[in-house]
C-alpha cells in the first residue's frame, strides 16, 4: 500500500499561497509538494515534511507562465539563466516564430538577412540541420523549457538562391525535406512571416506544399500574417486556407490590426475568426501593448507613425533614438534616414489601446512577448509582458479576472502547443510553477528602462528546480527542449470539427 501524502517527506513544499490550477476556477488555500520533477501532492500540508519549504501566504501559486511566441531561439544558448523570461514567472518558451528560426539554415556570404538577423548576426551562429540545435540544447540546457518551431525563411534561405519570386516544384520539395527532418529530429511546426522581405514573395501553393509533413507528425502551423494593417482579413483567410490544406491547427501570431485608418477592426477581425474556428483548429496570440517591434522598415516611415530605433548595424550609437526626431535634427528625409541606418530594429507605435483590450478580451486568446533578446534597447515586452497582463490587464483595468489571465498563460498554450503535462498545477503534472503577490506583481520594463525585472514575482520552479527566488536567480537550469513524450497532439476547443 502507498503512503498516505502526511506520511511522505518532498523535496519541495510551497505553503500557504492560493493555488491557481491553470483551468480558470477560482483559487483556493492549498499547499503544494514536489517530489522530483513532478507535483506530488496539492491540499492541507500541515503535517508533510520536506526538505525545502517556501512560504507563499498572501501569494498565488499558478503554473509556469508559457511564453508562446518568442525569439528566444539563440538566447537559450547565449543567457542560458534566461532572465528576461524567468524574471516575470515564463517557464517554457516557444521558439522560431516569424518563419524565423536558428535551424536548419545555412545563410550564403557573410551577412544574415533581415529578419533572421533578429536572431544571429553573423552565418555562423546558424545551425544547418535541426539535429545540431537540439544537441547544443542538450549539451548547455537552459533555465527554462523550450518548444522549436522551424522558419519557412530559414527554410527559403537555405534553398533558394533569390527570394523575390516564389519556389519552384524543387525548391519547395528540398524545404518540404528539411521540414520533415526537423521535424523528426524534435520540432513542433512551422511558422511563416509573410510579410517579411524574405517570404513575401511566397505564394500561398509554396506553403501549402512545404508544410505537407505537418499533418503525420502532429505539428501545427503559426504565422505572421502577410498583412497585419488594410488587407488583414485576406491575410487570415490565408492563414485559415493553409491549416485547413496542411490539415493542422493554425495559429496568428501577435494579433492586431496597425495603422489608424484600421483603428477598432479588431471587431472585425475577431468574428471572422470565430466564424472559421467554428470548422477547424486554430488559435490567436496577443502581447499587452500597443507598439510592436521588428526590423528597421523603410517603406514604414510614410505611414507617419512615430518609430524609436532599437538598433543600426551603420550606426551603433543609435538606440532607443526618435527616427523623425534625429531626421529633424540631421536635417535628412526620415525615409532616407532609414535607409541609412538598415539593417535594424525599430519600435513602432502603430496600434490602437481598445484594440488591444478587444483582442485580450476574447476567451481563445494566449500571451505571448515577441520579445527581441539581442535587441540593443529591446521593446519592453522581453522584460514585462506576462506580468502586465496581471498587473494592467488583471488588476487595474479588470478586463480579465486573475484566474482567467492565469488560463491564457498556462493551460490554453499547453492544451494548443500539445504540451504533456504542464500549465495545470495538479498531482502527477511536472512541477513548473511561480509563486507571485496579486498585488504588486507588475511589468517595470518601460521604454525608457526596457531592461528592468517585474516586481511582485516570488519564486520560480521548472521541472521541480528553483530558478529564481526574490529577485535573483539561483542559477540552476533544469530546462530541455519538449519533444516526444514531452508532447501530445495539439487540443483546440471547437465543437463543430471536434465533434
Amino acid at each position: 500500500m502507498p503512503a498516505h501524502p502526511e506520511q511522505q517527506d518532498y523535496d519541495i513544499i510551497i505553503t500557504g499561497g492560493q493555488v491557481a490550477d491553470g483551468l480558470g476556477g477560482p483559487a483556493r488555500r492549498a499547499d503544494l509538494a514536489i517530489r522530483g520533477e513532478r507535483i506530488a501532492a496539492i491540499g492541507d500540508g500541515s503535517a508533510w515534511r520536506a526538505r525545502r519549504r517556501i512560504d507563499a501566504t498572501d501569494k498565488v501559486v499558478s503554473p509556469g507562465f508559457i511564453d508562446c511566441h518568442t525569439h528566444d531561439d539563440r538566447a537559450l544558448l547565449g543567457d542560458p539563466l534566461m532572465r528576461p523570461k524567468v524574471s516575470q514567472g515564463i517557464t517554457t518558451v516557444v521558439t522560431g516564430n516569424c518563419g524565423i528560426s536558428l535551424a536548419p539554415v545555412s545563410a550564403p556570404g557573410d551577412a544574415v538577412p533581415p529578419p533572421l538577423n533578429l536572431l544571429a548576426k553573423h552565418p555562423g551562429e546558424l545551425y544547418g540541420h535541426m539535429r545540431d540545435y537540439v544537441k547544443a540544447l542538450e549539451d548547455a540546457p537552459a533555465a527554462v523549457n523550450s518548444l522549436a518551431l522551424v522558419g519557412h525563411s530559414s527554410l527559403r534561405v537555405s534553398a533558394m538562391s533569390r527570394l523575390d519570386r516564389p519556389a519552384d516544384k524543387a525548391e519547395i520539395a528540398a524545404m518540404r525535406h528539411a521540414l520533415d527532418q526537423s521535424m523528426a529530429a524534435g520540432a513542433a511546426g512551422l511558422s511563416t512571416g509573410l510579410y517579411y522581405p524574405t517570404a513575401m514573395h511566397a505564394s500561398t501553393e509554396e506553403v501549402i506544399g512545404v508544410a505537407e509533413p505537418l499533418s503525420s507528425w502532429r505539428g501545427l502551423y503559426t504565422t505572421h500574417l502577410r498583412d497585419e494593417a488594410d488587407h488583414v482579413c485576406d491575410s487570415m483567410e490565408e492563414a485559415f486556407l493553409i491549416g485547413r490544406a496542411a490539415d493542422v491547427p493554425a495559429i496568428l501570431s501577435h494579433h492586431k490590426v496597425t495603422g489608424k485608418n484600421n483603428h477598432g477592426r479588431t471587431a472585425e477581425t475577431l468574428a471572422l475568426y470565430d466564424r472559421a474556428r467554428a470548422n477547424q483548429p486554430l488559435g490567436m496570440d496577443v502581447y499587452p501593448y500597443s507598439a510592436s517591434s521588428t526590423i528597421l522598415e523603410p517603406r514604414r516611415v510614410g505611414a507617419g507613425e512615430k518609430i524609436i530605433v532599437t538598433w543600426s548595424q551603420t550606426r551603433p550609437e543609435i538606440q532607443g533614438v526618435d527616427l523623425r526626431e534625429l531626421a529633424a535634427r540631421e536635417g535628412k528625409d526620415p525615409t532616407r534616414l532609414a535607409e541609412e541606418l538598415s539593417p535594424g530594429g525599430a519600435i513602432y507605435f502603430s496600434m490602437d489601446e481598445d484594440d488591444v483590450k478587444r483582442v485580450i478580451s476574447h476567451g481563445s486568446v494566449m500571451i505571448g512577448s515577441d520579445g527581441l533578446p539581442h535587441d540593443q534597447r529591446p521593446h519592453p515586452r522581453l522584460w514585462g509582458a506576462f506580468s502586465r497582463v496581471l498587473a494592467r490587464y488583471v488588476r487595474e483595468m479588470r478586463v480579465l479576472g486573475m484566474e482567467e489571465a492565469i488560463r491564457r498563460m498556462t493551460s490554453l498554450t499547453a492544451a494548443q502547443f500539445g504540451l504533456k503535462d504542464r500549465g495545470v498545477l495538479r498531482a502527477g503534472c511536472l512541477a513548473d510553477v511561480v509563486v507571485f503577490d496579486p498585488h504588486t506583481v507588475a511589468d517595470m520594463a518601460s521604454f525608457a528602462e526596457p531592461t528592468l525585472p517585474s516586481s511582485g514575482i516570488h519564486a520560480v520552479l521548472v521541472n521541480g528546480v528553483l530558478v529564481e527566488e526574490n529577485g535573483a536567480a539561483t542559477g540552476a537550469r533544469p530546462g530541455r527542449l519538449l519533444r516526444g513524450e514531452d508532447r501530445a497532439a495539439p487540443g483546440f476547443e471547437s465543437p463543430a470539427w471536434a465533434a
